[in-house]
């Protein structure tokens, strides 16, 4: 376990700043699922909020799969022979097919057009691409660049490693008051994209660091795992203790410029698919909601019918919903201090009603008590939204039967659910609601 520093909190602006520094810090980093840049990245995470490091040996087996060998890359090029480089690894990490196994040899032009991956639709742009199960070599490069290959012979080296060794992913836990938990997991498994992957750090450690902060109702943990793997391998080794998970999202590709997405669990209905609905409804920006669909991020592991979690995802535009995806062109210009500072916002606020959804009973049930000598009129009617106020505190006076929690009543008054628990607390301390167990 590592220790880091407290930090005061910030504004919104300032924590966007922060996350961008952060983005920006991590961005050059060769991740995969497995390896050291994994691992560098997690050292810088501990800068900022202390995880518990964990490492899975290669050929464990994890349901119907087994972790992977580890790879590890050092440089790779592709050179005329008389040295020149025309495609540098250093230069971008996109640059190789990640997994690629080594390679060191002179090939024909044709034969290396055959290991090279490009985008002619968008020219300019590196292609990310992946071998990650199957052992072979490429390289990435833009279109424009591919066109520069025209030599009958090149050099290609791939200096890289494909041995035994481990899966790596950090776990931070904030114990609350219950064992009941809260899951926030992010990949953390692709090498330079800013949007998807470092957005979904960023955010999420900025968010363990917040919370570490408060006082907790609920546990949280929180996960920074390779994609797919990861999420197989936490669950294979937690079996038993996912029942303690009442609430869970994944978050990835919070940091560009769109509306949010948010992608139901699939419960569908689940107190998380709720609360994140009524947050957005109530930011007063434009967002969307999809039903679970068995594709994406993590949360299609999570939500396997084994498990069947209450886990939605978290997101912007939706995963190769834009054409930046999974290209060099998303990169440090196309993620924003602001968006980050939104994601984090509104991140806070579905934690807030998780951690306020509770459930009233009305001690005065026959009839309206009277709110006057009790001062609840001055509490609430000398502002300019004494009219919301009171209707407010109607609202929870009436539904507070014991079997309507606050988010019940939020959405039954179409009232932000601050409100209502605003209400709540004002009723409480006058003595006319007591919460129930």
């Amino acid at each position: 376990m590592s220790t880091c520093t407290p930090q005061p909190p910030l504004g919104l602006a300032e924590l966007g700043a922060s996350m961008y520094e952060l983005v920006a810090e991590l961005y050059p980093i060769c991740r995969s699922i497995t390896g050291d840049g994994v691992r560098q990245t997690l050292a810088v995470i501990q800068r900022h909020t202390p995880l518990t490091i964990h490492e899975v040996p290669s050929g464990t087996r994890v349901f119907d799969w087994t972790v992977p060998k580890e790879w590890n890359i050092r440089d790779a090029f592709i050179a005329r022979t008389t040295g020149e480089r025309l495609i540098d690894f250093k230069s971008s990490s996109l640059h190789v097919v990640n997994y690629s196994v080594a390679v060191k040899k002179r090939v024909s032009r044709d034969e290396l057009l055959a290991h090279v991956h490009t985008l002619p639709e968008h020219p300019e742009w590196i292609p990310y691409r992946t071998s990650y199960y199957e052992e072979s070599w490429g390289f990435c490069l833009s279109h424009k660049d591919s066109l520069n290959l025209t030599d009958d012979e090149y050099d290609v080296c791939i200096d890289a490693s494909l041995e035994p060794g481990a899966l790596t992913y950090g776990e931070a836990f904030l114990r609350g008051a219950t064992s009941d938990e809260v899951l926030f997991t992010c990949h953390v498994c692709h090498p330079s994209l800013a949007n998807d992957n470092l957005s979904g750090i960023a955010v999420l450690t900025f968010l363990a660091r917040h919370l570490a902060t408060r006082v907790r109702h609920y546990s949280y943990r929180f996960l920074f795992i390779p994609a797919t793997i990861g999420a197989i391998t936490w669950l294979a080794r937690n079996e038993q203790r996912v029942n303690d998970i009442k609430h869970g999202l994944v978050v990835a590709g919070v940091g560009n410029a769109a509306p949010t997405t948010y992608k139901r669990s699939r419960r569908g209905n689940a107190d998380i698919d709720r609360a994140v609905a009524h947050v957005l409804k109530h930011a007063g920006n434009d967002y969307d909601i999809l039903d679970f669909f068995p594709y994406g991020y993590d949360e299609r592991q999570f939500c396997s019918p084994g498990f069947d979690l209450p886990v939605g995802c978290l997101m912007r535009t939706p995963y190769s919903r834009y054409p930046e995806y999974h290209t060099s062109a998303d990169n440090l210009e196309f993620v924003q201090p602001g968006a980050l500072a939104g994601s984090l916002a509104l991140c806070m606020s579905v934690v807030d009603v998780l951690e306020h959804n509770q459930t009233y009973r009305s001690r005065n049930p026959k009839c309206e008590p009277q709110l006057g000598r009790r001062g609840l009129y001055r509490t609430v009617g000398g502002r300019r939204d004494a009219r919301v106020d009171e209707l407010a505190v109607l609202w929870v006076l009436n539904l507070s039967d014991g079997t309507h929690t606050l988010l019940d009543i939020a959405e039954a008054s179409q009232m932000a659910f601050h409100t209502i628990r605003n209400a709540a607390e004002a009723l409480r301390a006058a003595h006319l609601l007591e919460r129930c167990p």
